[in-house]
């Protein structure tokens, strides 16, 4: 069976190679050149732990491979895996220019019958409007139907979520699609869960929205913990206890960043306002997000009278560790208004740098090292809580910095080890640095 994923990011690249992976042959494609050539090299475009070896093993082996030709690509297709993009459009919407793109040139040049298997995050619906697009726009006389096959993998361990899966939905119209896809994923293993196209558009949706409320909530309630003056992680352990709730997505910080949740919580609720029925908690659990990335910034504010002139520091500034991705990151904004209020900013990641000069080539100073992005600094901002920053030498704060004020918005160390550490520190929903250090006040 001649299997074809359109697309090589986050999505159409892990899903290639992993069912490369599990014996299948496979095409994946690419309108960029330069990222099929890369990939043909045997390295991936992306930062994502393990891929690159499971690329080169496979397409060493013959199972994988990487092309522009579109139209040989999907002539000999059996099953066409559509990962693209769907980013949000300024309403909120979820875009799907590319979807529509890719299923365009499907319908123009698949020559035999065909099952075609949407794994981008489409809004409820999709699925259908893209079965009647396809049918429509059809060169050759063959039969198509089309799947919802939705992803649940994150980014920093998207490679072992989707080998070591906890489910795999399928939603499809008819028993023949259904045997296809349960077919193709029975060398994983793992359970399947079967549904109408629909139901499985929804589930996607339900379930990144429902992990991004729990983030959400847990940092409203870590909010109220610096109010009344207790820690949000003894609380989050105690809750931690209960099976209905669990130890998953329940760490305090600033907010949720990614290319999933942010986006998909909008597109629901966007959704759901065109349909005349408003989902308020989703729209609660957006609004907490947008001000608690701001967290930081608001408490410094208390401490210094302006950031003009001021060395920032700035550890970690992709979205979560394990990944060099930055869509949605906090320290984006944060930095932004930091450069518009004359800071100098300077800032250390052990992987975003690149991707982050894009953004910033001349107006950041980037450092090779923790120490030196720390060196005289009179302010340090943790935007990221890669290990490397979690296991420093607290010592390095006062060593390094003119004024070691730290503010941590991942809760990177522990409160006991500040303690004694002599610096000034906050962090989010755990108790005072009152109550924890002789804090000195700069006013500058």
């Amino acid at each position: 069976m001649n299997i074809t994923v359109a697309g090589t990011g986050y999505v159409g690249l892990v899903t290639g190679v992993c069912l490369a992976e599990v014996g299948h042959q496979v095409t994946c494609v690419d309108n960029v050149q330069d990222k099929i050539d890369i990939l043909n090299k045997g390295v991936s475009p992306i930062y994502e732990p393990n891929l690159d070896e499971l690329l080169i093993k496979n397409s060493q082996a013959g199972k994988l491979s990487f092309t522009t030709d579109f139209q040989d690509a999907y002539s000999r297709s059996d099953i066409i895996f559509i990962g693209v993009g769907t980013p949000e459009n300024e309403d909120g919407s979820a875009n799907l220019n590319y979807v529509y793109a890719v299923s365009y040139q499907i319908a123009q040049t698949i020559e035999k019958n065909c099952l075609i298997v949407v794994k981008s995050t489409v809004p409820i619906g999709t699925n259908e409007k893209i079965e009647l697009f396809i049918k429509e726009n059809l060169k050759n006389d063959v039969k198509v139907e089309v799947a919802s096959n939705p992803e649940f993998l994150a980014q920093g361990t998207a490679v072992k979520d989707t080998l070591n899966a906890s489910r795999i939905v399928i939603g499809a119209e008819s028993k023949e699609a259904t045997q296809a896809l349960t077919s193709i994923y029975e060398p994983f293993n793992q359970p399947i869960v079967t549904m109408n196209r629909r139901s499985a558009e929804m589930v996607k949706y339900a379930s990144n929205d429902f992990l991004a409320l729990k983030i959400s909530f847990i940092n409203d309630i870590a909010n109220l913990c610096e109010v009344v003056n207790a820690n949000i992680e003894d609380v989050a352990a105690g809750m931690s206890y209960d099976k209905r709730i669990g130890d998953k997505f329940l760490n305090a910080g600033i907010g949720y960043g990614g290319s999933c949740f942010p986006k998909d919580t909008k597109a629901l609720h966007w959704l759901s306002e065109e349909e005349g029925y408003v989902l308020r908690t989703v729209k609660a659990a957006i609004e907490v997000n947008e001000k608690q990335k701001f967290k930081l910034i608001k408490k410094a504010r208390k401490d210094f009278r302006t950031f003009k002139d001021l060395k920032v520091a700035v550890l970690g500034l992709t979205f979560k560790p394990g990944t060099d991705d930055l869509r949605e990151a906090p320290a984006i904004p944060n930095i932004r208004l930091l450069l518009n209020e004359g800071a100098k900013v300077h800032a250390y990641d052990p992987v975003g740098i690149p991707n982050f000069k894009k953004i910033y080539p001349t107006e950041v100073h980037y450092e090779l090292s923790i120490e030196e992005t720390l060196k005289e600094a009179d302010v340090c901002f943790i935007f990221t809580e890669w290990n490397e920053i979690k296991q420093m030498d607290l010592s390095t704060f006062k060593r390094q910095m003119k004024n070691p004020f730290v503010y941590d918005g991942r809760n990177c160390f522990d409160l006991k080890q500040v303690n004694n550490s002599g610096i000034n520190y906050y962090s989010i929903g755990r108790p005072s640095i009152n109550n924890y250090f002789v804090k000195q006040k700069v006013l500058i």
